[in-house]
């Protein structure tokens, strides 16, 4: 039994983060073949998973200590005031898998992301906004997954635009905080975190979707996405006096979903960014834009990674 504790956000008064309580360590790739077969097998070792029910777990915080239950996935979440004011920057954490007699029989580090107060959050999705995946088609996806997280493609100059947008009215002593929120699954956590580590992209914290087994791999990247508007919600209200800036594609349903977030908040975001990789989706992806434009919302349909740079220089943004 292991417990895999992903990187957790907030600040003094509303901390979170998530884990689950797996039968086995995930596929760790460590070499990062090109060889096919190796890659095909990393790839399916990753959906391989069993997920521990009901299971307790126990989280350390200082003199805090906090326990809850997996659900039927094996997902636990813990939400909590700190009693102690945190400083900005990264925490270190523990989560701990008891058995009956609240003997530890497994446990697992984390870290815990307390952003500075900055004027800005950069919310971005993954999958065909900073990673090229073809996640309107389930054998192009595959095929992308396949490859080692080295490999993979990133859009063209997206890492450069990422850390301009990490300093946007501030400095590197206390960067914008970027959350990429994916409806790719907890299966790619280290994946996705090995692409974003090689290719230079900003740290950030991954808010991804359910876990996923061996038989749903051709359903990757297909998670509902309403669960996408949530996380972001979420994120609104822990971080109440930042203005947000949304990133996505219009693959998918960001369009939908970042115009109805600027609806219900448009004194929260300030810009939303839609590469346009579905050129067939155009015409109502400029309309939904416009939409929120009315409501003085800065919004850019583009396509390419110089295009939205130069529009988020043209309103003060860089």
């Amino acid at each position: 039994m292991i417990i895999k504790v992903y990187q957790g956000y907030g600040h003094t008064h509303n901390l979170i983060i998530y884990g689950h309580v797996l039968k086995r360590q995930p596929a760790a790739n460590t070499h990062y073949s090109n060889n096919l077969l190796v890659n095909i097998l990393y790839l399916l070792k990753l959906f391989f998973v069993k997920p521990f029910p009901q299971t307790r777990v126990r989280l350390q915080w200082g003199s805090q200590q906090l326990t809850g239950i997996t659900d039927e996935e094996g997902f636990i979440k813990f939400e909590w005031a700190s009693d102690v004011e945190l400083s900005y920057g990264w925490h270190n954490i523990t989560m701990e898998a008891l058995n009956d007699q609240d003997t530890v029989i497994a446990s697992g580090a984390g870290r815990l992301y307390v952003p500075h107060s900055t004027q800005y959050v950069f919310v971005s999705d993954i999958d065909d906004t900073v990673m090229i995946s073809h996640s309107a088609t389930t054998f192009r996806r595959i095929w992308e997954l396949i490859r080692n997280p080295r490999s993979r493609r990133q859009f063209q100059h997206m890492a450069e635009y990422y850390q301009a947008l990490t300093l946007a009215h501030t400095n590197a002593n206390t960067p914008n905080p970027f959350f990429y929120v994916s409806s790719s699954e907890w299966n790619l956590y280290d994946y996705l975190t090995e692409f974003f580590r090689f290719n230079r992209l900003p740290e950030g914290i991954f808010l991804l979707s359910e876990l996923k087994r061996i038989w749903e791999l051709f359903r990757s990247g297909q998670t509902k996405h309403s669960g996408k508007q949530v996380r972001i919600e979420r994120l609104l209200n822990v971080f109440p006096k930042q203005q947000f800036i949304l990133i996505g594609d219009n693959s998918q349903k960001d369009p939908v979903i970042y115009t109805a977030l600027a609806r219900k908040f448009p004194e929260r975001i300030y810009a939303i960014y839609i590469r346009n990789v579905r050129p067939s989706k155009a015409i109502i992806t400029r309309a939904l834009l416009q939409t929120v434009q009315q409501q003085g919302v800065h919004a850019l349909l583009f396509d390419r990674t110089a295009d939205a740079k130069a529009h988020s220089e043209s309103i003060g943004l860089l």
